[in-house]
């Protein structure tokens, strides 16, 4: 198990990276390969039904894995990570993509306004002052930093600049809170992420952006599981739903 971290606000927390991989490749490896030995948290691998072996080569490499023996959506399995952090006793949970986009070298800032107390949720924007992107299809650009950013401002009348990015750090507390429903059968897809962080900033809890890296890989590895229109639509409701009222 990974080390107890005290806070500024002297509050032990126990932090779970949950890598989340569903046919990654060798870009799961790389993305194990990238955390130090040495870390002040526990690695988990969630395996969304991978057919490729990657979870089975994260386990013979020494990772705790977590598999659905099929592939549910990312937010299944998100959600199927937050009962199980919080069933174990973690305190935080920090979200990592498993094809080699985000960098360990960011978790701790995500995690610092935590260890502060000033903040529940704290987002990664690679848009903000100091964050870094690359390699990103135009379209993709235009869609994560200008579209779906405004449209969630819009509805959660409160500016963020990367509202598409899975790379966060949660205060697992938030989950205490039940008008924060997370076993909602449409939130299995994409929509779970962009759910938390408007349910988060309109209850009023502390929500901030840090500055992080998100590198896509080289096209001919696959940058993305994200399928068109029917993935745009999957993230891109719950501004809708939620900001309409027609969801809770």
């Amino acid at each position: 198990m990974g080390t107890d971290v005290t806070s500024n606000c002297g509050r032990e927390l126990r932090v779970l990276v949950a890598v989340f991989a569903f046919n990654e490749g060798p870009k799961l490896d790389r993305t194990l390969a990238r955390f130090p030995r040495e870390r002040d948290y526990d690695l988990l691998v969630m395996d969304d039904g991978s057919t490729d072996g990657g979870g089975r080569r994260a386990e013979l490499a020494g990772f705790p894995v977590l598999r659905n023996q099929s592939n549910e959506g990312i937010g299944s399995a998100m959600r199927r990570v937050i009962h199980h952090a919080r069933a174990a006793g973690y305190n935080v949970v920090v979200m990592f993509a498993g094809n080699d986009k985000d960098r360990p070298g960011d978790i701790g800032r995500l995690l610092a306004p935590i260890r502060q107390g000033r903040c529940k949720l704290v987002q990664g924007s690679r848009y903000q002052p100091g964050g870094r992107w690359g390699r990103m299809p135009v379209y993709r650009l235009l869609a994560t930093r200008y579209l779906h950013p405004l449209l969630f401002t819009l509805a959660a009348r409160r500016r963020i600049t990367d509202s598409t990015n899975g790379f966060r750090a949660i205060d697992l507390s938030l989950f205490d809170d039940r008008r924060i429903n997370l076993d909602q059968s449409w939130l299995g897809k994409y929509e779970l992420e962009p759910y938390v962080l408007y349910k988060a900033i309109r209850l009023g809890y502390g929500v901030c952006e840090v500055p992080v890296t998100k590198i896509y890989p080289p096209r001919k590895l696959g940058y993305t599981k994200m399928k068109p229109i029917t993935g745009w639509w999957s993230i891109m409701r719950p501004v809708f739903l939620l900001g309409l009222g027609l969801r809770h």
